[in-house]
């Protein structure tokens, strides 16, 4: 396989999805991993549409990322078809509602920890030697809303994952793989429409445009 292979994590909706969408128009085989079996069929469909000469491909991976059995599989799986990935893209996350920290929810506080914190501290070692072996890269997404009111169990966690993120960066920052943290423009997206209900959303960047200017940085 010469195509340029990429796994996303979050990939049925909002950027994941552009991400998607974008490499596999430009060429890539992305694998679309994503709880919502209905978006990711979604963008199954908007990439067939394209017809594009040379565009890539889709495989779906309907699975969960606080499932560590599934995604064990889906990388050792990923290891004997392709051997390797060139990029990781990391957009899966849980963005509990808006609470004072003394009201948080117990389920929406565990879920939380369980989806931004540690399926992010499981995957890097699953991932790591496949993006290794294709001398490849992996991004995450910034969104510094620690200590702001309200966002105690998004932003403490969300937080932890970009620390994560950047311990493994500088671990592996003479070695590989590359691992770059970005801070994308606000966009329309139903993770931000639950934080800022009401909000004008025509000055905000479509996630089709976002994603274009990230892959460009890569």
């Amino acid at each position: 396989m010469t195509k340029r292979l990429a796994l996303i994590t979050g990939a049925s909706r909002g950027l994941g999805a552009a991400l998607a969408e974008q490499l596999a128009a430009g060429g890539w085989h992305v694998v679309a991993v994503a709880r919502t079996v209905g978006g990711l069929e979604e963008l199954d469909d908007r990439v067939k549409t394209l017809k594009l000469p040379g565009a890539g491909g889709l495989t779906l991976a309907p699975m969960d990322v606080i499932n560590d059995d599934a995604m064990r599989h889906l990388c050792l799986s990923i290891h004997q078809r392709w051997g390797k990935l060139d990029l990781w893209v990391h957009t899966a996350i849980h963005a509990a509602p808006l609470a004072p920290a003394g009201s948080l929810d117990v389920k929406d506080w565990d879920k939380s920890i369980a989806t931004n914190v540690r399926a992010t501290g499981m995957l890097i070692p699953m991932i790591e030697p496949l993006l290794r072996a294709g001398d490849g890269s992996a991004m995450f997404f910034d969104d510094p809303r620690a200590g702001e009111k309200f966002f105690g169990a998004y932003g403490a966690t969300k937080a932890a994952q970009i620390a994560l993120a950047r311990s493994w960066a500088a671990e592996n920052a003479n070695i590989g793989p590359q691992v770059r943290i970005e801070t994308p423009a606000p966009m329309p997206t139903a993770t931000r429409a639950r934080f800022f209900p009401g909000e004008d959303r025509a000055p905000l960047i479509h996630p089709r445009d976002e994603a274009a200017r990230l892959i460009n940085l890569l």
